[in-house]
C-alpha cells in the first residue's frame, strides 16, 4: 500500500510522540474547554465573532485518508478555509452500505481504524489516540505529522474515540474561535463520552454545533440494529427539544435519506434485502437509511426540533451528479447507487443566514470523495448567526 509518510523506525529508543496539535484542549472534566486564547491567523478571521464556515466528512478511516489522500484533502481545506471541520472516523463491515466489497479491501481497512488510548484491560481515554504499542505509536505519529502542517496548525482538535477500532468523531475548530464549552454526550449531566465516540458538541456565544456519527439502522430487527437506532433517535429528539436556549447546527453522517429525492434509485433502495430477510414490520423494510420507519422519525425530529435541512433549503431539485453524499462501490450491484446521508441541519432561526451548502463529490467514479465512500459537505452562513438578529 502506498503511504504518504515513511514508516517510523521501530527500536528500543522509540519515545511516545507528544500531541500538542492533536490532543484535546479540554481539561480533566471532559466537558469544559481549556482557556484557549484567540490567536492571529492570517488577518482574515479576526473580524468574525463566531464560526460561519463548516465542513463535515465521514472519512471512512481518518488514518487511511491521511496516508493515501492527504494532499488532495488538504488542498480542499485550503481552498474553502472552513472555520470548523467535523470528521466521522468509522469503519466496520456492519456499517458498510455496500456488502459486495471484497474481503481483501475489508482486511486492509480493518487494520487502520483509530481506537482510544489505554492498555488492554485498562480504562480507555476517548480523548486520546491509542499509543501503547509500536503499531499504534506509529499510527499516532502519522496523524500528528499530518496535523502539524500549515493547513491544520491553525485548528484545535477534539477527539471522541471508541474503545475498539470501530467508530469515533473529531472536531477541528480554528484557534481564533475558542468554544465556550465542549461536551461529548447527549445527556448534559454526564461527563463521559457517548459509546463509540459518536457525539461532540461545541458551544459558542449564540449557537451550538453538534457533530454526530449516527448508528446505522442495520437490516434485521435485532438489539444492535433496529432497536439501537430507535433508541438513538428518541434520545436525539429529546436532546434537541431540551436544548432550545441556543440555535443548533447539527452536522455529520446522520445515516438517513429523508425523502425520495435524496436517493438516486428509490425503488432499488425501498426493496433492498440482505440474504432474503424481510422484517416483520413493513416500515422497517429496505436499505438501511431509507426505511420508512427511519425517515418518519427523522422527519419528526426536524419538525419538532424546528430544524432546516440546509442543502435541501437551497437545492429543491434532483441533481444526479452532485446531489448525494454517499456513493456505492464502483464494483457490484451498488455501482452508481447513491444516497444523501450527510447533512448540515440548522435551527429555523438561522435559515435566512444560509449562504451556501454544497457537496464536494460527484459521479459514479467518486470524484471529490478523497478515498472515502462519502464526500465532504460544506455549509456557509452569513457572519451574524445569533438568535437576536435572525430575522433581520
Amino acid at each position: 500500500m502506498k503511504r504518504f509518510f515513511q514508516p517510523v523506525q521501530k527500536d528500543a529508543s522509540f519515545k511516545k510522540p507528544t500531541l500538542s496539535s492533536t490532543s484535546s484542549p479540554a481539561n480533566d472534566t471532559q466537558t469544559e474547554t481549556s482557556t484557549a486564547t484567540p490567536v492571529e491567523d492570517d488577518g482574515k478571521h479576526t473580524q468574525k465573532k463566531q464560526p460561519t464556515k463548516f465542513l463535515t466528512w465521514n472519512a471512512n478511516s481518518f488514518l487511511l485518508r491521511v496516508k493515501n489522500n492527504w494532499p488532495e484533502f488538504t488542498k480542499l481545506i485550503d481552498s474553502i478555509d472552513p472555520d470548523v471541520i467535523a470528521i466521522q472516523v468509522p469503519f466496520c463491515p456492519s456499517n458498510f452500505h455496500d456488502f459486495t466489497v471484497y474481503k481483501a479491501e475489508i482486511q486492509i481497512l480493518l487494520e487502520v481504524r483509530m481506537p482510544a488510548a489505554g492498555a488492554k484491560g485498562a480504562p480507555k481515554n476517548p480523548r486520546e489516540l491509542k499509543d501503547d504499542n509500536n503499531s499504534s505509536r506509529e499510527e499516532k505519529l502519522i496523524i500528528t505529522r499530518a496535523l502539524s502542517g500549515p493547513t491544520f496548525r491553525k485548528y484545535n482538535v477534539w477527539w471522541s474515540l471508541s474503545d475498539s477500532k470501530y467508530a469515533g468523531t473529531a472536531l477541528f475548530i480554528k484557534k481564533c474561535f475558542p468554544p465556550k464549552k465542549v461536551s461529548f454526550n447527549l445527556d448534559p449531566s454526564v461527563s463521559k463520552h457517548e459509546p463509540d465516540g459518536r457525539v461532540i458538541i461545541a458551544e459558542f456565544e449564540s449557537f451550538r454545533i453538534m457533530n454526530t456519527y449516527v448508528p446505522n439502522n442495520g437490516w434485521k430487527d435485532e438489539e444492535n440494529s433496529f432497536q439501537r437506532r430507535r433508541k438513538w433517535d428518541k434520545r436525539m429528539q429529546e436532546f434537541i427539544l431540551q436544548s432550545t436556549d441556543k440555535s443548533l447546527i447539527w452536522c455529520g453522517d446522520l445515516n438517513v435519506s429523508h425523502e425520495e429525492i435524496d436517493v438516486s434509485h428509490p425503488d432499488f433502495f425501498r426493496t433492498a434485502k440482505i440474504n432474503g430477510y424481510v422484517p416483520p414490520n413493513k416500515e422497517d423494510c429496505g436499505q438501511p437509511g431509507f426505511t420508512l420507519s427511519e425517515r418518519k422519525r427523522f422527519g419528526t425530529i426536524l419538525k419538532e426540533g424546528k430544524l432546516i435541512d440546509a442543502y435541501r433549503f437551497l437545492h429543491k431539485d434532483v441533481d444526479m451528479e452532485r446531489g448525494f453524499s454517499w456513493s456505492g462501490n464502483p464494483i457490484g450491484k451498488y455501482r452508481g447507487k447513491r444516497m444523501r446521508i450527510d447533512y448540515h441541519l440548522v435551527s429555523e432561526k438561522l435559515k435566512d443566514k444560509i449562504i451556501k451548502c454544497e457537496m464536494h463529490g460527484q459521479g459514479i467514479e467518486l470524484e471529490g470523495f478523497y478515498g472515502s465512500d462519502h464526500c465532504p459537505v460544506f455549509l456557509e452562513l452569513s457572519e451574524s448567526t445569533g438568535d437576536g438578529d435572525a430575522n433581520e
